[in-house]
């Protein structure tokens, strides 16, 4: 089925990735190869591909050390049937992050799920990295798409600088600016009034979440370093602010 014209699946796609905070995650059982399917929390690597936080002693993380291959389906969690919300199956390898990044990926996973920091750093506990194959994205009738992973993977290559400030600029935007959070959320983004936080940043736009519901906030233009990040959040402070 090809998706109607006004169908923009990549940009769904990409917001799926970046927004959600659970998902179903099926490996094949060590020995059998039978299918395996279990619940983790997920978090997104700049660029928006799934890092799972799970532990050696857990059924999937063993069957993945065995064989590398999963698939991880994420949803809109729409109220009513969940069948009429967006849906995305993300195929790849899962791989185990050492040294810089996992450091990373430490980070961006704890500011999606802060409650995790209590056992992060347990000795049987990693930070994994799905390296997608391909995407099948479901998003109602004539919206069934497969993608490429350039269609939805955000191109970091250039954007050394960008990461390297990422962690200064959260931490100063929930430390300093919650009233500019929450003007992007109520006046860009057509959401309601909360104690919004920053989660993090890519060249394509930012992520925000409050207790459990999250927003993407996609940048006009694509950012790579920190100055250019600096500007580009000014400006739309800038432009919520005017709506006010």
């Amino acid at each position: 089925m090809q998706p109607t014209p006004d169908f923009n699946p990549s940009s769904l796609a990409k917001s799926l990735l970046r927004r959600s905070r659970q998902g179903a995650l099926a490996t094949l059982m060590a020995g059998s190869g039978d299918p395996y399917c279990s619940l983790v929390n997920v978090a997104a690597n700049p660029d928006a591909a799934p890092i799972l936080l799970i532990s050696r002693l857990a059924v999937h993380t063993k069957n993945i050390l065995a064989d590398a291959r999963v698939s991880l389906m994420l949803d809109e969690r729409v109220a009513g049937d969940p069948l009429e919300g967006a849906r995305i199956m993300v195929a790849g390898r899962a791989e185990e992050l050492s040294g810089e990044a996992a450091a990373l990926a430490r980070r961006r996973y704890l500011a999606a799920h802060p409650s995790a920091e209590g056992f992060a750093d347990f000795t049987d506990f990693a930070f994994f990295r799905i390296a997608p194959s391909g995407l099948h994205l479901v998003a109602g009738f004539g919206r069934i798409i497969d993608l490429k992973p350039a269609k939805f993977l955000t191109d970091i290559s250039d954007a050394a600088d960008l990461l390297e400030a990422e962690a200064s600029a959260v931490a100063h935007m929930n430390e300093d600016h919650r009233d500019s959070m929450n003007l992007y959320a109520t006046k860009l983004l057509g959401s309601e009034a909360a104690d919004w936080r920053c989660t993090g940043c890519d060249p394509e736009g930012m992520d925000m979440q409050v207790e459990g519901r999250t927003l993407r906030l996609q940048f006009p233009e694509r950012v790579r370093t920190g100055a250019e990040l600096r500007k580009i959040l000014v400006r739309l402070a800038g432009e919520a602010r005017a709506k006010q």
